[in-house]
């Protein structure tokens, strides 16, 4: 079974809804930080878009759930070379796309923000495909970042499932989500089999 199949019942509707809006805020930060880079023309009109999707989601699930996101003072730190902060925001957003996969199943009313999580994955994936097939050094350092990004997923996703009405089914979540996010790193060639089974 993979993550995309798993469907949770109605009585997690609001543990996910907050940890869509948590994964939203971060995903937000870090596109915003990103904007502060030098970036090629076409990434940043991307990431433009990218942010005001990202401000709609978020006004959305907080009206939804009556309250705010976190805000933090200052933007995060990213790389300044592209190749590295590509990593880290198609990191981001696959993980933000499990959850909103994880959503849509319990309230296919909200399958338009789904659609949304596809289209900026989709984005990452064909940029690091580019990435990885262009000079070695860029893509060396593509990978890089990807086995320094995986070390840390694992504790991100144990604390986004830190929810009573998750407990449940949270050992099967953790290995599903790290399995797809997973395989999606292997499949672009950014992680091995071996380093990405180690963590799931």
């Amino acid at each position: 079974m993979s993550a995309e199949s798993m469907v949770l019942p109605a009585t997690c509707e609001r543990a996910l809804l907050e940890r869509f809006l948590r994964a939203e805020a971060m995903a937000l930060w870090a596109v915003r930080a990103a904007q502060t880079q030098q970036l090629p023309r076409h990434v940043q009109r991307f990431l433009q878009q990218h942010e005001t999707d990202e401000q709609d989601h978020l006004r959305q699930f907080e009206g939804m759930l009556g309250t705010l996101s976190q805000r933090p003072a200052t933007l995060p730190t990213v790389p300044s070379q592209w190749e590295m902060l590509a990593v880290l925001l198609f990191g981001y957003e696959a993980l933000g796309l499990e959850f909103a996969t994880l959503l849509a199943a319990i309230r296919p009313d909200l399958s338009d923000i789904l659609d949304d999580e596809q289209v900026h994955v989709g984005f990452f994936e064909n940029e690091l495909r580019t990435i990885l097939a262009g000079g070695e050094v860029g893509a060396q350092q593509a990978r890089d970042a990807a086995r320094t990004w995986w070390k840390k997923v694992p504790r991100t996703v144990d604390r986004y499932l830190k929810d009573p009405a998750l407990e449940p089914y949270r050992i099967e979540l953790r290995r599903h989500i790290l399995s797809v996010i997973g395989r999606r790193f292997v499949a672009l060639g950014l992680l091995t089999d071996a380093t990405a089974l180690n963590s799931y």
